[in-house]
Protein backbone atom coordinates (compact mmCIF):
# COMPACT_ATOMS: atom_id res chain seq x y z
CA UNK A 1 0.00 0.00 0.00
CA UNK A 2 1.33 3.09 -0.28
CA UNK A 3 1.39 5.49 2.38
CA UNK A 4 1.68 9.59 2.20
CA UNK A 5 3.24 11.12 5.46
CA UNK A 6 1.24 14.72 6.22
CA UNK A 7 1.94 17.27 8.87
CA UNK A 8 -1.56 18.45 9.70
CA UNK A 9 -0.69 20.56 11.77
CA UNK A 10 1.80 22.55 13.18
CA UNK A 11 2.70 23.09 17.26
CA UNK A 12 4.57 25.32 19.15
CA UNK A 13 4.57 25.16 22.39
CA UNK A 14 7.17 26.82 24.80
CA UNK A 15 10.58 25.24 25.07
CA UNK A 16 10.09 23.63 21.62
CA UNK A 17 11.75 26.38 19.32
CA UNK A 18 11.76 24.14 16.10
CA UNK A 19 7.84 23.26 16.90
CA UNK A 20 5.78 20.29 16.87
CA UNK A 21 4.23 18.31 13.59
CA UNK A 22 0.82 16.43 13.56
CA UNK A 23 1.95 13.38 11.96
CA UNK A 24 -0.97 11.54 10.04
CA UNK A 25 -0.54 9.06 7.79
CA UNK A 26 -2.53 8.48 4.35
CA UNK A 27 -2.78 5.11 2.96
CA UNK A 28 -4.43 4.25 -0.44
CA UNK A 29 -5.61 0.76 0.18
CA UNK A 30 -6.84 -1.56 -2.46
CA UNK A 31 -10.58 -0.21 -1.93
CA UNK A 32 -10.36 3.67 -0.43
CA UNK A 33 -8.25 5.91 1.70
CA UNK A 34 -7.87 5.03 5.35
CA UNK A 35 -6.11 8.00 7.89
CA UNK A 36 -4.00 7.20 10.51
CA UNK A 37 -4.82 10.29 13.15
CA UNK A 38 -6.67 13.70 11.77
CA UNK A 39 -4.26 16.45 13.36
CA UNK A 40 -5.52 19.56 14.36
CA UNK A 41 -8.11 19.40 11.27
CA UNK A 42 -11.42 21.61 11.71
CA UNK A 43 -11.61 22.59 8.67
CA UNK A 44 -15.60 23.37 8.73
CA UNK A 45 -14.29 25.59 11.58
CA UNK A 46 -16.82 23.48 13.65
CA UNK A 47 -16.25 23.26 16.85
CA UNK A 48 -14.09 26.57 17.18
CA UNK A 49 -10.25 26.06 18.12
CA UNK A 50 -11.69 27.39 22.00
CA UNK A 51 -13.97 24.25 22.03
CA UNK A 52 -11.90 21.82 20.34
CA UNK A 53 -8.66 21.87 22.71
CA UNK A 54 -9.97 24.01 25.90
CA UNK A 55 -7.50 25.86 27.81
CA UNK A 56 -4.50 23.48 26.66
CA UNK A 57 -4.60 25.74 23.23
CA UNK A 58 -2.41 28.00 25.25
CA UNK A 59 0.18 25.55 26.04
CA UNK A 60 0.31 23.83 22.82
CA UNK A 61 -0.31 27.15 20.78
CA UNK A 62 -1.29 25.38 17.52
CA UNK A 63 -2.06 26.94 14.41
CA UNK A 64 -5.37 26.79 12.79
CA UNK A 65 -4.21 26.66 8.64
CA UNK A 66 -6.53 25.08 6.22
CA UNK A 67 -3.91 24.48 3.93
CA UNK A 68 -2.27 21.86 6.39
CA UNK A 69 -5.66 20.09 7.03
CA UNK A 70 -5.97 16.25 6.12
CA UNK A 71 -8.62 17.67 3.82
CA UNK A 72 -7.07 19.91 1.49
CA UNK A 73 -3.78 17.54 1.62
CA UNK A 74 -5.12 15.06 0.13
CA UNK A 75 -6.55 17.21 -2.78
CA UNK A 76 -3.22 18.45 -3.55
CA UNK A 77 -2.37 14.89 -3.82
CA UNK A 78 -5.20 14.56 -6.74
CA UNK A 79 -7.25 12.23 -4.40
CA UNK A 80 -10.96 12.77 -3.07
CA UNK A 81 -11.50 13.42 0.96
CA UNK A 82 -14.60 11.23 0.25
CA UNK A 83 -12.74 8.21 -0.50
CA UNK A 84 -10.99 8.30 3.28
CA UNK A 85 -13.31 5.29 4.42
CA UNK A 86 -11.68 4.66 7.61
CA UNK A 87 -9.66 6.70 10.15
CA UNK A 88 -7.26 4.63 12.54
CA UNK A 89 -6.85 6.33 16.34
CA UNK A 90 -3.58 6.37 17.93
CA UNK A 91 -5.88 8.02 20.95
CA UNK A 92 -8.36 10.98 21.01
CA UNK A 93 -6.26 13.75 22.30
CA UNK A 94 -7.64 17.12 20.00
CA UNK A 95 -4.56 17.43 18.56
CA UNK A 96 -5.12 14.01 16.74
CA UNK A 97 -8.65 13.85 16.23
CA UNK A 98 -9.50 17.79 15.40
CA UNK A 99 -9.97 16.70 11.83
CA UNK A 100 -12.36 14.16 12.40
CA UNK A 101 -15.69 16.31 11.98
CA UNK A 102 -14.06 16.80 8.22
CA UNK A 103 -14.35 13.09 7.40
CA UNK A 104 -17.82 12.28 8.90
CA UNK A 105 -18.75 9.52 6.81
CA UNK A 106 -15.13 7.80 7.83
CA UNK A 107 -15.26 4.80 10.37
CA UNK A 108 -13.37 5.36 13.16
CA UNK A 109 -10.84 2.59 14.76
CA UNK A 110 -9.35 2.67 17.93
CA UNK A 111 -8.92 0.03 20.73
CA UNK A 112 -11.65 -0.32 23.30
CA UNK A 113 -10.05 1.11 26.34
CA UNK A 114 -9.80 4.56 24.38
CA UNK A 115 -13.56 4.40 23.24
CA UNK A 116 -14.35 3.47 26.71
CA UNK A 117 -12.01 6.66 28.51
CA UNK A 118 -13.49 8.99 25.75
CA UNK A 119 -17.00 8.61 26.51
CA UNK A 120 -17.03 8.01 29.93
CA UNK A 121 -13.86 9.60 31.16
CA UNK A 122 -13.58 8.07 34.97
CA UNK A 123 -10.85 10.81 36.41
CA UNK A 124 -10.26 14.09 36.61
CA UNK A 125 -7.20 14.34 33.84
CA UNK A 126 -9.71 12.36 31.63
CA UNK A 127 -12.58 14.49 31.77
CA UNK A 128 -10.54 17.23 31.17
CA UNK A 129 -8.70 15.79 28.35
CA UNK A 130 -11.75 14.17 26.35
CA UNK A 131 -13.77 17.10 24.57
CA UNK A 132 -17.68 15.37 23.74
CA UNK A 133 -17.58 18.36 21.14
CA UNK A 134 -15.01 16.30 19.02
CA UNK A 135 -17.39 13.43 17.84
CA UNK A 136 -20.24 15.53 18.32
CA UNK A 137 -20.71 14.89 14.63
CA UNK A 138 -21.68 11.00 15.97
CA UNK A 139 -18.90 9.17 14.02
CA UNK A 140 -18.98 5.52 13.96
CA UNK A 141 -16.57 3.99 16.57
CA UNK A 142 -15.44 0.97 15.91
CA UNK A 143 -13.86 -0.39 18.90
CA UNK A 144 -11.21 -2.94 19.43
CA UNK A 145 -10.75 -4.88 21.92
CA UNK A 146 -7.30 -6.41 22.97
CA UNK A 147 -6.81 -9.90 21.06
CA UNK A 148 -5.76 -13.01 22.33
CA UNK A 149 -2.67 -14.34 21.83
CA UNK A 150 -1.30 -12.21 18.99
CA UNK A 151 1.69 -9.94 18.51
CA UNK A 152 3.65 -7.95 15.97
CA UNK A 153 7.42 -7.84 16.18
CA UNK A 154 7.11 -8.75 19.96
CA UNK A 155 4.26 -6.44 20.74
CA UNK A 156 1.13 -7.70 22.39
CA UNK A 157 -1.78 -6.83 22.11
CA UNK A 158 -2.10 -6.66 18.24
CA UNK A 159 -5.27 -6.64 15.67
CA UNK A 160 -4.84 -6.89 12.03
CA UNK A 161 -7.58 -4.39 11.02
CA UNK A 162 -8.79 -6.80 7.90
CA UNK A 163 -11.72 -4.80 7.46
CA UNK A 164 -9.92 -2.30 6.09
CA UNK A 165 -6.81 -3.88 4.45
CA UNK A 166 -4.52 -6.83 5.24
CA UNK A 167 -1.68 -4.88 6.86
CA UNK A 168 -2.86 -2.48 9.10
CA UNK A 169 -2.05 -3.55 12.58
CA UNK A 170 -3.81 -1.72 15.86
CA UNK A 171 -1.35 -2.39 18.44
CA UNK A 172 -2.42 -1.16 22.38
CA UNK A 173 0.28 0.99 23.98
CA UNK A 174 -1.33 2.20 26.83
CA UNK A 175 0.32 4.69 28.90
CA UNK A 176 -0.28 8.60 27.20
CA UNK A 177 -3.88 7.38 27.59
CA UNK A 178 -5.49 4.89 28.76
CA UNK A 179 -6.30 3.08 25.57
CA UNK A 180 -3.22 4.50 23.37
CA UNK A 181 -2.17 2.47 20.85
CA UNK A 182 0.79 2.13 17.87
CA UNK A 183 -0.60 1.70 14.20
CA UNK A 184 1.96 -0.48 12.14
CA UNK A 185 1.58 -0.72 8.24
CA UNK A 186 3.24 -2.25 4.90
CA UNK A 187 4.21 0.12 2.86
CA UNK A 188 5.02 -2.97 0.13
CA UNK A 189 8.77 -2.03 0.45
CA UNK A 190 8.78 -1.44 4.43
CA UNK A 191 7.05 -0.97 7.43
CA UNK A 192 5.82 2.17 9.01
CA UNK A 193 5.18 1.94 12.77
CA UNK A 194 3.55 5.30 14.11
CA UNK A 195 3.70 5.26 17.52
CA UNK A 196 1.79 7.83 18.26
CA UNK A 197 2.59 9.55 21.74
CA UNK A 198 4.07 6.52 23.18
CA UNK A 199 7.34 9.11 22.42
CA UNK A 200 7.63 12.44 22.02
CA UNK A 201 11.47 12.89 20.67
CA UNK A 202 13.27 10.88 18.79
CA UNK A 203 16.18 11.21 21.57
CA UNK A 204 13.68 8.83 23.81
CA UNK A 205 14.05 6.11 21.40
CA UNK A 206 17.47 6.87 19.51
CA UNK A 207 19.67 8.16 21.86
CA UNK A 208 20.75 10.61 20.05
CA UNK A 209 19.87 14.33 20.40
CA UNK A 210 19.15 15.91 23.78
CA UNK A 211 14.85 15.84 24.59
CA UNK A 212 14.08 19.39 25.33
CA UNK A 213 13.14 19.65 29.09
CA UNK A 214 9.64 21.40 28.55
CA UNK A 215 8.95 18.08 25.93
CA UNK A 216 9.94 15.78 29.11
CA UNK A 217 8.20 17.99 31.61
CA UNK A 218 4.69 18.28 29.03
CA UNK A 219 4.72 14.34 28.64
CA UNK A 220 4.52 13.29 32.45
CA UNK A 221 2.17 15.34 33.01
CA UNK A 222 -0.17 14.62 30.40
CA UNK A 223 0.50 10.48 31.32
CA UNK A 224 -2.29 8.18 32.13
CA UNK A 225 0.29 5.47 33.30
CA UNK A 226 3.73 7.42 33.76
CA UNK A 227 5.44 3.94 34.57
CA UNK A 228 3.96 2.13 31.05
CA UNK A 229 5.34 4.91 29.04
CA UNK A 230 8.90 4.95 30.15
CA UNK A 231 8.38 1.08 29.28
CA UNK A 232 7.53 1.85 26.08
CA UNK A 233 9.96 3.82 25.44
CA UNK A 234 12.45 0.85 26.41
CA UNK A 235 10.93 -1.33 24.07
CA UNK A 236 10.66 1.18 21.21
CA UNK A 237 14.17 1.97 21.68
CA UNK A 238 14.86 -1.84 21.69
CA UNK A 239 13.27 -1.51 18.27
CA UNK A 240 15.45 1.34 16.88
CA UNK A 241 18.97 0.10 17.99
CA UNK A 242 17.52 -3.44 15.91
CA UNK A 243 18.04 -1.20 12.90
CA UNK A 244 15.37 -3.09 10.86
CA UNK A 245 16.29 -2.02 7.22
CA UNK A 246 12.28 -2.86 6.54
CA UNK A 247 11.22 -1.09 9.79
CA UNK A 248 10.70 2.85 9.69
CA UNK A 249 9.72 4.17 13.29
CA UNK A 250 7.80 7.49 13.74
CA UNK A 251 5.85 9.14 16.30
CA UNK A 252 2.81 11.84 16.39
CA UNK A 253 4.89 15.23 16.79
CA UNK A 254 8.84 14.79 15.49
CA UNK A 255 9.70 16.94 12.50
CA UNK A 256 13.00 15.30 12.44
CA UNK A 257 11.27 11.78 11.94
CA UNK A 258 8.83 13.22 9.95
CA UNK A 259 11.21 14.44 7.45
CA UNK A 260 13.25 11.33 7.58
CA UNK A 261 10.09 9.44 6.62
CA UNK A 262 9.18 11.51 3.78
CA UNK A 263 12.43 10.95 2.26
CA UNK A 264 12.20 7.37 2.91
CA UNK A 265 8.79 6.94 0.70
CA UNK A 266 10.54 9.52 -2.06
CA UNK A 267 13.19 7.79 -2.47
CA UNK A 268 11.13 4.57 -2.71
CA UNK A 269 8.72 6.34 -5.23
CA UNK A 270 11.48 7.33 -7.79
CA UNK A 271 12.89 4.06 -8.05
CA UNK A 272 10.15 2.02 -9.07
CA UNK A 273 9.74 4.76 -12.43
CA UNK A 274 7.16 6.36 -13.71
CA UNK A 275 4.31 3.78 -13.89
CA UNK A 276 0.65 5.18 -13.67
CA UNK A 277 -2.16 3.22 -12.09
CA UNK A 278 -5.37 3.71 -11.30
CA UNK A 279 -5.87 5.53 -7.92
CA UNK A 280 -6.91 2.45 -6.01
CA UNK A 281 -5.48 -0.62 -7.94
CA UNK A 282 -2.82 -2.16 -5.51
CA UNK A 283 0.51 -2.22 -7.38
CA UNK A 284 2.78 -5.02 -7.47
CA UNK A 285 3.69 -5.17 -3.99
CA UNK A 286 4.79 -7.80 -1.88
CA UNK A 287 2.54 -10.05 -0.65
CA UNK A 288 1.56 -8.83 2.25
CA UNK A 289 3.88 -10.76 5.06
CA UNK A 290 1.44 -11.88 8.15
CA UNK A 291 0.91 -8.74 9.99
CA UNK A 292 -0.26 -11.00 13.69
CA UNK A 293 1.34 -14.06 14.79
CA UNK A 294 0.30 -15.96 17.52
CA UNK A 295 2.47 -14.72 20.89
CA UNK A 296 5.92 -15.38 20.69
CA UNK A 297 6.47 -16.11 17.15
CA UNK A 298 8.76 -14.33 14.93
CA UNK A 299 8.07 -11.55 12.95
Amino acid sequence: MKVHHLDCGTMRPLGAPAGLVCHVLLIETPTGLALVDTGVGGLLGRPSPARRFGPARHLLRPSFDEAQTAVRQIERLGLDPADVRDVVLTHFDADHVGGLADFPRARVHLTDAEATAAIHPATRREKERYKAVLRSHGPTLVRHPPPTGESWRGFESATELTGIAPGIVLIGLPGHTRGHAAVAVDAGSHWVLHAGDAFYHRGQVAGAGRTPVSLRAMERVVAHDWRKVLAHHERLAALWRAADPDLVLVNAHDPVLLAAARARADTRTRSAGPIQRSRHEPGPERASRISCRRAGGRR
